[in-house]
């Protein structure tokens, strides 16, 4: 796999909150990070799905959501494809309407089933809404995965030259350091995030995902003086992409008993 991409989500692009990605490539066992890029809108981020392969990117939103959620809400819960094309005939307010009801059902400190690999990774579940909104983030970003025929790995076959792996920077940020690294808040943009973002930096390039992560003076300076952490998270899920590459079709890491529905976050 030549190409490798990360991905940064948002389920609302924008100038200023582009969707952020890390462009990158294997040279044995180094990681090299090629370039950055930013994509303010959906047609930039659609775009970067149907370019032609090979690549493997990893990306930072939930590929599914949770059986039992689905359960409850009433939604295909034997494919992944047919799933994602309902999802896909609902608008934004009905998803929310939908996400909104099952939570209001539920009792409270249980509002929020997760998916097995949520619990592994000890992400959010994808049937939150806010703080943060991952669940606008799968209703933005898997129907897209979809229209523009990629493979993901154990969940849908498509072009088997574009393969899509859902990622979890924080996962691999946490294996790190424990410390806060980020923040879109200026007030909340401190030293010691700032602190946290350069040892997350130093540790990539050391090594400590696996593989080294080959960057030039001013690529680091980017990454560790971005106070919002978007081009970090975009190369921690870089490091992700590589993870899978390295380990090669047809499971791309996924393991034997990855969920056919919900889907797995690589390396967790």
């Amino acid at each position: 796999m030549s190409a490798l991409i990360g991905v940064d989500f948002t389920s609302a692009p924008r100038p200023a909150k582009p969707i952020t990605v890390a462009h990158g490539h294997l040279d044995g066992d180094v990681l090299h990070l090629d370039r950055l890029s930013a994509l303010p809108g959906w047609p930039g981020f659609e775009a970067l799905l149907r370019a032609p392969g090979p690549w493997l990117g990893a990306f930072d939103f939930p590929f599914g959501l949770p059986r039992e959620g689905l359960a409850a809400l009433g939604w295909p819960a034997t494919d992944w494809a047919a799933l994602v094309r309902h999802v896909a005939t609902l608008d934004k307010a009905a998803f929310r309407a939908a996400l909104d009801a099952d939570r209001q059902r539920r009792p409270m400190g249980a509002r929020y089933p997760h998916r097995r690999t949520d619990a592994a990774a000890r992400s959010h579940s994808p049937m939150k809404l806010v703080n943060p909104p991952v669940g606008l983030m799968f209703f933005e970003g898997a129907p897209r995965l979809l229209a523009a025929g990629c493979t993901l790995p154990g969940l849908h076959a498509g072009d088997p030259q574009r393969i899509a792996v859902e990622a979890y920077p924080g996962l691999l940020a946490r294996r790190i350091t424990p410390a806060s690294y980020k923040s879109d808040t200026p007030g909340k943009q401190t030293a010691a995030r700032h602190t946290a973002r350069h040892a997350i930096v130093t540790a990539l390039t050391d090594g400590a995902a696996g593989l080294p992560l080959a960057l030039t003076a001013a690529q680091q300076a980017h990454l560790v003086d971005d106070p919002r952490g978007d081009w970090l998270d975009a190369v921690l899920a870089l490091v992700q992409a590589a993870g899978c590459a390295r380990r090669r079709a047809p499971h791309f890491g996924a393991p034997a008993d990855a969920d056919p529905l919900e889907g797995w976050i690589a390396s967790a």
